[in-house]
Parts: C-alpha cells; structure tokens; sequence
C-alpha cells in the first residue's frame, strides 16, 4: 500500500501531483524568495536595516520580478519553459542562501533583483507548465486552487520564520528558509517537467493598435494602480501593525491572516466574477482592498487591523486572476501583448511603490502618510473602471 502510495505522488502525469508540484514551487519561489522578506522585516529593521533600506530592497526585488515577466512572455517553447522554471527553483534557493550567509550590501542588493526574477520563472513560467501538463477539459478551477498556493506559500514561509526566530536572529530563519526550500524544490523540478521533449507550434501574434480601445487603457491603468496597491502592505504590513500604539508583536500574526485568507481568494474571485462580470468584481475587491489599506492609518484596534490582513490577503491575489483573466477574454486570438502590457505597467507600480512609502515615512515618522496615498492611488483606479463601465465592450 505504502510503496503504491509512493509510486502514485511519484507520476508526473497525475493532476493531484501536477496541482501539489506547482504548489510546492510557489512556496519556494515566491513564499521563501518574496514574503520571507515581508515576514522577517520586522527582525531586519531592527538594528540592520534601516526603512529605506528595506523600501529599496523591495522595489529591486519587483524590478527583478518585472523584468523576468517580460522575458517570461518571449518563451514559447514549452521545453524552455521547464529550463526556466528549474533555474527560477535554482535561483529562489541560492538567493536566499546569499542573504542568510552575508551582511554585504551589494550581495544583498544583487540578490533580491535575482530573486525577483527567480520568482517570476516559478509563479508565471511554471503556471504556464502546470496548465499544459494537467488533463483537464475545464483547467480554470484547478489553476485557481493552483494559485492558492501563494496564500500556502505565505502562510508556510511565516510559519517557519517565526519559529526560527524564537530562539535565533534573522540570518538562521534564511538559512532554514533555504534549506526547506532546497528539498521542497526536488519534486516540484521532477513533477513539472516531460519524459520527452514536446514538439510544438510556437503561435505568432501580430500586434494590432486595434487591441487598446479606450475601455483596455482605462483597464490598464486601472492595473497599474492595483499594483501599487499591493506592495506597500505586501512589503511592510507587519512592521505598520507592530508599529501602532498596543499592537508591538503583532505583526506576524496579521501576516500570518493575510495568508490564511488567500487560501481560497482566486477560486471565490473567480466563481463571483463567472456569476456577476468580471469588471464589476474588480471593482468590488478593489474597494475593499482600499478599506483594508486605510484601517492601520485610522484605528490601532487588533480586531480590525487583523481584518485589514483578512481584507488584503483576501483581495491581491484574486485581483491578479480576475485582470488577467479578463484581459485573456479580451484578446483571446492574441492574449500575450495585452496580458504583456498588463503585467508591465503592475511591475511599475511594484516598483514605484516601496519608494514613496519609504520616503513618506522618513518625513513623517510613521505609515499613515504612505497608506492614505496608497489608499488614494487604488481608490482612483476604481473610479477608471466604474468610467470604463460605460463603454465596456459587449463581448
């Protein structure tokens, strides 16, 4: 039974292990190469880095992510997509190795660009294999449980640093982080890969201006500001909730809520948006994401601020699966330019994000500043699509 049980987790060709292996590879690429740095934040601001610092790190790290999801979209071939995938595995490891072996300032800026793009070979290059591999007629539900795997990979990834941090610093929590991330990733780069090389049309799509009528440019700035919205509290919200007058301690816990609630964010987000439209979803997980957003700047009440946590971790990752999809609906006969497009601009509001958010708190001492900005830019997004309603294409 035990050597069946074996034999059966061990069959690349199984949907239960291709769901299980994309799971397991967004833990380490973006639970341990991304939100461990949310997780440990806290820890690392104490004494080693200073807010800016840390706003910096971040925006390198989205630089990096951002330039790996553009080169992402030029990989046509699917047997390069699975060398890319392994070597975003490779890199989310090595990068994390680097920072729990090392104070040097280069080799921590050179490594969270690395793991950024890293992260992006794993969550977009692998999500791509994991939807050519699972056999599936409808493959819309599975690649939504597939991307619960981001709320897995925080929840796992703050699990293990807190418990490290409880009898030793920040370097020992990365070096455990490494090394679970080491041994996971074996069966995620033995899963999601061919036992022969896969002979495919790699389909050419030719740019057409056509694509962005005023409803698609309303949606991709609408985007952009999404993107801005999640990083400030994906970056800092630990710190922001440990910072508020009774609430010093906290802040894993509330990160510890962002995760829980992302479990099941994109497969809710989606069935919502299959019964009531996409777009008038969007505008619904958008406004209570700038709700979520605005409750650390007005109330230190834990009830409410673990709420917040609820609010975020359930709305970031639905967000992404509801624009995308929707931009997939759009341009079905040429989804790369404009899901390429999308991702551009939510890469610049990564980026752009943990500059300001940091500056704001060096002038005024505090987050209130950087979440009412943050708070303002998402709301003005909600504003472009509820315009963008009015002349939303009927298709």
């Amino acid at each position: 039974m035990y050597v069946k049980r074996e034999i059966f987790l061990l069959d690349k060709n199984k949907n239960y292990n291709i769901i299980l292996a994309g799971i397991i590879s967004i833990f380490v690429g973006v639970g341990v190469a991304r939100f461990a740095f949310t997780s440990l934040l806290p820890s690392m601001l104490d004494g080693f880095l200073s807010i800016t610092d840390a706003g910096v790190l971040a925006s390198l790290n989205f630089s990096g992510y951002l330039g790996g999801a553009i080169f992402s979209i030029f990989i046509k071939d699917i047997n390069a997509k699975v060398r890319y995938f392994r070597l975003g595995l490779f890199l989310s490891v090595v990068t994390t190795l680097i920072l729990a072996t090392t104070s040097n300032e280069l080799a921590w800026i050179f490594s969270r660009v690395v793991a950024g793009f890293g992260s992006a070979m794993v969550l977009i290059v692998g999500g791509a294999i994991v939807m050519v591999k699972l056999n599936y007629e409808n493959k819309t539900k599975a690649m939504g449980i597939h991307f619960s795997g981001i709320g897995v990979a925080i929840v796992l990834s703050e699990i293990i640093s807190q418990l490290v941090l409880k009898s030793a610093d920040f370097a020992s929590a990365w070096l455990v982080l490494a090394i679970c991330a080491f041994v996971a990733s074996f069966y995620s780069w033995y899963i999601l890969s061919f036992d022969k090389l896969i002979k495919q049309d790699a389909p050419k799509h030719k740019l057409s201006r056509s694509l962005f009528s005023p409803f698609v440019i309303l949606l991709i700035f609408a985007y952009f500001t999404e993107g801005v919205g999640f990083v400030v509290q994906g970056t800092f919200l630990p710190d922001i909730i440990n910072s508020l007058k009774g609430l010093e301690g906290y802040g894993s816990l509330a990160w510890l809520v962002v995760g829980v609630a992302g479990i099941p964010s994109s497969i809710i987000w989606m069935r919502l948006a299959h019964n009531y439209g996409s777009l008038n979803i969007i505008i619904v997980a958008m406004s209570l994401q700038v709700v979520g957003i605005v409750i650390p700047a007005l109330s230190s009440n834990i009830y409410l601020n673990l709420f917040s946590g609820a609010l975020y971790g359930s709305t970031f990752i639905g967000l992404v699966a509801l624009f995308m999809h929707l931009g997939g609906k759009l341009s079905p006969k040429n989804p790369v330019v404009l899901m390429g497009a999308m991702t551009a601009v939510y890469g610049i509001g990564q980026v752009s994000a943990p500059l300001y958010s940091v500056a704001l708190v060096e002038s005024f001492g505090d987050y209130r500043a950087a979440l009412f900005v943050t708070a303002t830019i998402v709301f003005s997004g909600v504003i472009l699509l509820l315009y963008a309603k009015k002349i939303e294409p009927r298709t």
